[in-house]
């Protein structure tokens, strides 16, 4: 076998013949108006190469050839079939940055587009008229006269992928870089990514259109084999828990979960790691003496115990050769040390992070931080680029999204069956390896206008990714006297009843008799494990009120308000 196509077969051909094996789901004939054919070769490709060793890179159109798209020392091969369109590339001798495909054809206008995003979501997901600049991270649905159609990449993909859509056609890119320079791919072929799409039915939610999408996105999701719900301390302490308090809150779990059945979790945040998470991360700080004889407590509360790990971040005695360059930052007053993951012995310290905890007993780890670590960007500003120009990592012949797909999976391999959790990892390329993923940028345990405008927004429009790619975490419920307990009620039995990830804060001075009893019968509900939910108008905002939930052969409709008597806070959060 050459070398050119060495990484295209060794690391997708099963991904990818499971994908090319399912048929095209059953539906109607579609609305030529409305569903957008592009299971074909794209009207144009553009790609944006560099010649060695120059690294500016500058865009060149390539021309048709029957199913590829070529130019000297470029090449980008189609192969359409009746549920997809895999994209190959091979670019030997030059820096690949970037791939436009491109397909002229009419959209209509009065189509409403929903966006997903590049890792968790910011309160920015909307269902939205055509704006032609609007980058469509992984997937996009479109929604008119009752249909809604939706269009992806699968979570196999090895470049980092979005969509824009405007009246005249369809753009896919597909960002092919190394750190923040061209990907030098050398002789090797590289599977970019396979296209999926599916045409909506009559009668069908938004919501169910989109996560038929979603399975078909990922054939094979990891999934926790019992509901994953109880809490964690973040939100009622910010850091300042003690190995007495994790205790205290982990007692009262005891008694609110159901006495039968899947066990609750008492997960422990960063506020037990060593000068928070700046030195060695697995050096208790001296609030918690005994990591081992903690987590041990917590399982004779028949209680499972879980743990908050920040792997990337590298200790300040590290040698600077493990280091990711400090480009990524361009100066950004947050930056921190990290490992580059693409040196065997950086990766090797990390996954040691990883191995300590389960010395110690814990049966969940919830790791955090990466995206930023390693990009130097959060979602919300990443835009078309994720990570800034002029900086590469130690091996400069894998694409970002492979490097961080072997990173994710890497930790997979480390911890084994142990549950997985993801916060700030990309949760398109983490699908399939993780059980759960925190879906939404922070809520809060001080501010409701937080936990509205993340946590409201994406339980609502990432739900089709429940079950589909993994567990989704809406985040927790600060359950404090900062927050009204209306308001909290009202987000806690939603997220119960959705069926997502469940998990509450819990700070004594605000957990009364009427809070444990909302508690008992959410934690209940999260435990029995046959709940959904449907926002029933998500199409018209962005923090749906109206809810259909469904629980075995019962349905219920619920209203809630989100904003309070006196609406939503203007300020920034």
């Amino acid at each position: 076998m050459s070398s050119l196509n060495r990484r295209h077969f060794l690391t997708s051909a099963a991904a990818l013949a499971a994908v090319s094996a399912t048929p095209a789901p059953a539906s109607p004939t579609p609305d030529a108006s409305t569903f957008l054919s592009i299971l074909r070769p794209p009207t144009t490709v553009t790609a944006w190469v560099a010649a060695l060793p120059a690294d500016d890179p500058k865009p060149i159109s390539l021309s048709p050839n029957g199913l590829s798209f070529d130019a000297p020392g470029i090449n980008v091969h189609t192969t359409p079939s009746a549920a997809s369109l895999r994209i190959l590339l091979a670019c030997p001798g030059h820096s690949l940055s970037r791939i436009r495909l491109r397909w002229q054809l009419p959209v209509s206008t009065d189509i409403l587009v929903l966006n997903d995003a590049w890792e968790r979501s910011y309160g920015d997901l909307a269902w939205r008229s055509i704006v032609p600049e609007r980058v469509l991270p992984w997937y996009f649905a479109t929604h008119s006269a009752g249909l809604t159609h939706a269009y992806g990449v699968t979570t196999d993909a090895r470049a980092f992928c979005f969509w824009q859509i405007d009246p005249n056609g369809i753009t896919l890119w597909l960002d092919t870089s190394n750190g923040g320079s061209g990907v030098l791919l050398g002789d090797l072929e590289l599977f970019a990514a396979t296209v999926i799409s599916r045409s909506g039915q009559p009668g069908e939610s938004p919501t169910h259109s989109i996560a038929q999408l979603c399975r078909l996105m990922c054939p094979n999701p990891r999934l926790s084999p019992t509901p994953i719900y109880g809490i964690n301390d973040w939100y009622a302490t910010y850091g300042a828990s003690t190995a007495q308090s994790i205790l205290r809150d982990t007692d009262l779990l005891a008694t609110l979960a159901p006495t039968s059945g899947p066990r609750p979790f008492s997960v422990i945040d960063g506020g037990w790691a060593g000068s928070g998470g700046v030195s060695d991360i697995y050096v208790p700080n001296p609030k918690f003496p005994d990591m081992a004889d903690l987590a041990a407590q917590i399982r004779q509360r028949n209680v499972r115990p879980g743990l908050w790990l920040r792997p990337t971040l590298a200790p300040k005695s590290a040698s600077p050769s493990l280091l990711l360059p400090d480009a990524r930052f361009a100066g950004s007053s947050d930056s921190a040390p990290a490992y580059d993951p693409t040196i065997p012995e950086a990766l090797h310290a990390m996954l040691d992070k990883l191995t300590q905890p389960l010395a110690w007993g814990y049966e969940f780890l919830k790791h955090d931080f990466s995206t930023w670590d390693i990009f130097g960007l959060w979602g919300f500003q990443m835009g078309s680029s994720i990570t800034r120009p002029g900086w590469r990592f130690h091996d400069p012949s894998r694409t970002n999204a492979e490097i961080l797909r072997d990173y994710y999976l890497a930790l997979r391999r480390a911890v084994g069956d142990t549950l997985l959790l993801g916060c700030n990892t990309v949760g398109h390329l983490s699908a399939g390896i993780f059980e759960a993923s925190r879906i939404g940028d922070d809520t809060s345990g001080l501010r409701w206008e937080r936990t509205r405008r993340m946590g409201v927004n994406t339980l609502a429009h990432r739900l089709p990714q429940n079950g589909t790619f993994f567990a989704t975490d809406p985040d927790c419920i600060g359950i404090t006297p900062a927050i009204p307990w209306p308001l909290n009620r009202a987000f806690l039995d939603a997220v119960a009843r959705s069926g997502a990830v469940l998990f509450c804060s819990l700070d004594p001075g605000a957990t009364g008799p009427e809070q444990q009893s909302a508690l008992r019968e959410a934690f209940a509900i999260a435990a029995a494990g046959n709940s959904s939910g449907t926002p029933l108008d998500a199409l018209t905002s962005t923090t749906p009120a109206h809810w259909q939930f469904r629980s075995g052969s019962t349905t219920l409709n619920r209203t809630f308000n989100w904003t309070g008597p006196d609406g939503a806070d203007p300020d920034p959060l």
